[in-house]
């Protein structure tokens, strides 16, 4: 794998193992890369492809955002709060994002877009 690819997911799979954000699943895989990674550079394309399989699906979709927002954000953090969840959603979605912009959601996409698994 190349330096840049490299660091592309190391810097996204460091945001996946620690954001509050993240599924365990989704934090298991990415400590699961970089432990692979740490152990043996040359494990990189192999523990890509596992990472990579356990993200597909996994990002918040922007319709999902704004349903969530909508719906049982109001109940978890408040109407004030889900208020501006499904304001963040919307301008999103008239941005043409197709994600979540929270930064797990964001560092799955950008992981799986870059090896062509999505598009932004």
């Amino acid at each position: 794998m190349e330096k840049e690819v490299f660091d592309y997911v190391a810097e996204r799979a460091k945001i996946l193992s620690a954001s509050g954000a993240s599924t365990q699943v989704t934090k298991d895989a990415a400590q699961a890369w970089l432990d692979a990674v740490a152990a043996d550079e040359n494990a990189a394309d192999e523990a890509t492809t596992k990472l990579l399989d356990v993200l597909e699906g996994r990002p918040t979709t922007i319709d999902e955002s704004i349903a969530f927002a909508e719906g049982p954000a109001a109940q978890m953090f408040g109407e004030e709060t889900a208020k501006q969840m499904l304001d963040s959603a919307k301008e999103r979605k008239a941005q043409g994002k197709k994600f979540c912009g929270c930064e797990a959601c964001t560092a799955a996409s950008e992981i799986l877009a870059k090896f062509g698994r999505v598009e932004l």
